[in-house]
């Protein structure tokens, strides 16, 4: 396995950062030996733009995993590589928040395709993580919307949306109390909707699309090696909130093609994730973009023909080259897209 180059980032002040930010806003490029090298990209007075064509493209803040990712230091990413819209995962939020026990720290990827199973939680272990779950719902259920609503104006004001958020809060173990809170701080950070696991009880989900009939704000169910193109019909069916967050990656390494899913349930997908896998036949291994079975060219292409509305979410998942960082790689995996959606058809 090639090693995770880990960049050297030093935590930036929220004054350090702010500042940053208005000189780019101001219409001077933020350059950093991060971005040398990157593909060319075109920025609108220093305020990141990652809509070609009509098509949103935006990233998971998962992309970032593999450096220091508070909500300054993510937003710094986005713009240096041009992203102008995020599916922001939970522990960066609610650490801004205040949360108890989140982190932030750069961590090893972990998705699939990689050897060998996570080793069994000891029950000392167990106990840490039940006591850990107890004090963050207990926070959950009674925080301020005031620090979303501040994220929210912070990356707003440095020209990146918030469309998804993703809290650690939608389980069938969490409270009523924490989704609750995990619908009202989208609406809090203008996300649109919220991005969970399709859950293996169809009751969950009945629960997840009551409550989000209450709030107005869509749940969209994420898939993983057991999509299929039904897979999402009983939650469909259940609330017209429940809607989907497919990957198309994981869609192509678990043996089907992609356009028919987005061709009959275009309507209800929420957001989708955008990733390079062999397919199944090949082995399903995450690649770099344009060397994997995903059709990549051919989804970004009916988007723009059919003007579909959701987001196209990069989710970065191959190992990061020797030399290289996740800002530079997420930067690589926009460019593709640039490219083929300013494609003459």
């Amino acid at each position: 396995m090639k090693k995770v180059a880990i960049r050297n980032t030093s935590t930036l002040t929220r004054r350090d950062f702010m500042g940053k930010t208005a000189l780019a806003i101001g219409g001077i490029a933020i350059v950093t030996p991060s971005v040398i090298g990157a593909p060319a990209i075109s920025k609108n007075l220093g305020k990141p733009n990652s809509k070609f064509n009509g098509v949103q493209i935006g990233a998971i803040s998962y992309s970032f995993r593999s450096l220091p990712n508070n909500a300054e230091q993510l937003l710094k990413y986005c713009i240096e590589c041009n992203i102008s819209a995020i599916e922001l995962m939970g522990d960066t939020g609610e650490e801004f928040a205040g949360a108890p026990n989140t982190s932030t720290e750069p961590r090893i990827p972990q998705g699939p395709g990689r050897a060998g199973a996570r080793p069994e939680p000891t029950p000392e272990e167990q106990a840490t993580r039940q006591q850990k779950a107890k004090e963050i719902a207990i926070w959950r259920a009674a925080v301020s919307m005031d620090k979303f609503i501040q994220l929210r104006k912070m990356y707003s004001d440095a020209g990146v949306s918030i469309y998804a958020w993703k809290p650690n809060a939608l389980g069938e173990k969490n409270t009523d109390a924490e989704i609750d809170y995990a619908l009202r701080s989208a609406k809090a950070l203008g996300a649109t909707h919220v991005t969970v696991e399709i859950p293996s009880n169809a009751g969950q989900s009945k629960r997840l699309g009551a409550f989000a009939e209450k709030h107005k704000i869509g749940i969209a169910y994420h898939g993983h090696l057991q999509q299929t193109i039904t897979s999402w019909d009983e939650a469909l069916a259940q609330s017209k909130y429940n809607g989907l967050n497919c990957d198309l990656g994981h869609y192509v390494a678990a043996g089907f093609d992609p356009i028919p899913l987005l061709e009959s349930k275009h309507e209800r997908i929420y957001s989708m994730h955008v990733k390079d896998r062999k397919s199944k036949v090949n082995g399903g291994t995450n690649m770099p973009w344009g060397e994997g079975d995903t059709p990549i060219e051919q989804v970004l292409q009916l988007m723009k023909q059919n003007k579909y509305k959701f987001p196209a979410t990069i989710e970065m998942e191959y190992d990061v080259p020797e030399g290289s960082d996740a800002v530079k790689e997420v930067a690589k995996c926009l460019d593709y897209c640039r490219k083929v959606l300013e494609k003459k058809t």
